[in-house]
């Protein structure tokens, strides 16, 4: 499974910061996600910002190249987590589930090994 957060609003080092953690992405990584990020932000600035944090990620993307993302990792489910609806419109265009920064504070992850399928992706 893949998990593609995006950084600002979203994060908690972002800017404005978000609710999902670096605890988050670290125990998403633990349990064998392919997770990095899709942002505004450019490749480097992303890669610093994980980089900053002692995370390592799989992959750091501009958000309009999810489909790209997709391509490249195969997995059996695919998310995006973001706090825009530009976030969503990427997300749902390029085939992946979208969750809203708050709906990722419960870290829903943690049960899609368990085989909950549902499809998070709703506007607004």
């Amino acid at each position: 499974m893949l998990i593609s957060y995006d950084i600002d609003g979203t994060m908690e080092f972002g800017d404005p910061p978000g609710p999902v953690t670096v605890e988050m992405v670290k125990k998403a990584r633990e349990l064998g996600f392919i997770v990095g990020s899709c942002s505004d932000r450019s490749l480097s600035a992303q890669q610093a910002l994980w980089d900053r944090h002692n995370l390592e990620v799989d992959f750091v993307s501009l958000k309009h190249t999810l489909s790209d993302i997709m391509a490249k990792f195969e997995a059996t489910k695919y998310c995006h987590i973001g706090d825009r609806d530009l976030d969503f419109q990427f997300a749902t265009m390029a085939g992946f589930d979208f969750l809203w920064m708050h709906e990722a504070e419960s870290e829903p992850w943690l049960q899609w090994g368990n085989g909950d399928g549902t499809n998070h992706a709703t506007a607004g």
